[in-house]
């Protein structure tokens, strides 16, 4: 079994893994969100043991951007000193599978992962909808009432965020922000990408679902 250990304390990365390695396991460490997001898309793993608080992106964000942006389904069991109740429901919210407070003993460490690896990948991970539109996010295919829908690479982008966000009113700055990043597009390109998007999910359809909010943004309505 192959765990990837991430954690922003070294001591307790490296009890964990000497104690992990003697059991068996393989593992991998990162010490912030951003190592761990690099390994993940390099490596594969059985099980992620994630903490919270760490520096760059703490732990409840990096679980998020791997479950909505990345549809990661490898099991994630969050391991923080962090008891709360609201703290809990936001690991899981976010897309955790298993809570063990520290301190904590090794041997219920090592069985947790066990339990976590023999289930196996998450099934609900990779699929996003919202009223007839459905995204496969593995395939990075788009269905309207289970029509694939032919889209360009940016539009794609664009339909995921306002189906992700759905019925909300997205701005054109974030949709500008979540496709484009800094390096932001002529003002023109973003309203040519949404008219090819209208047209490629209306057609065949007497119903529009792409709106374009004067003043505010874009949104898939119901």
């Amino acid at each position: 079994m192959k765990v990837l250990i991430v954690d922003d304390n070294h001591n307790v990365v490296e009890t964990i893994a000497d104690y992990l390695e003697l059991e068996g396991f393989q593992v991998d460490c990162a010490y912030h969100g951003e190592a761990a997001l690099t390994l993940i898309q390099q490596n594969y793993y059985d099980v992620i043991i994630m903490d919270i608080m760490m520096p760059k992106i703490d732990g409840i964000s990096t679980v998020r951007k791997l479950r909505e942006e990345f549809s990661c389904q490898i099991p994630i069991l969050f391991l923080t000193a962090k008891d709360s109740l609201e703290d809990k429901l936001a690991a899981f919210g976010a897309g955790g599978d298993d809570y063990l407070l520290k301190p904590f003993a090794m041997q219920e460490l090592s069985m947790r992962l066990k339990a976590l690896s023999s289930r196996g990948p998450r099934r609900d991970i990779g699929a996003i909808s919202f009223e007839d539109i459905r995204i496969d996010t593995g395939t990075e295919q788009a269905y309207r009432d289970g029509q694939p829908i032919k889209l360009s690479r940016i539009q794609y982008r664009i339909l995921k965020l306002l189906v992700r966000r759905a019925p909300a009113i997205v701005t054109r700055q974030e949709v500008t922000d979540a496709v484009w990043g800094d390096d932001a597009p002529p003002s023109d390109a973003l309203r040519s990408h949404i008219y090819g998007l209208r047209n490629a999910i209306d057609k065949g359809f007497t119903t529009s679902r792409l709106e374009t909010v004067h003043g505010q943004g874009y949104r898939i309505k119901p």
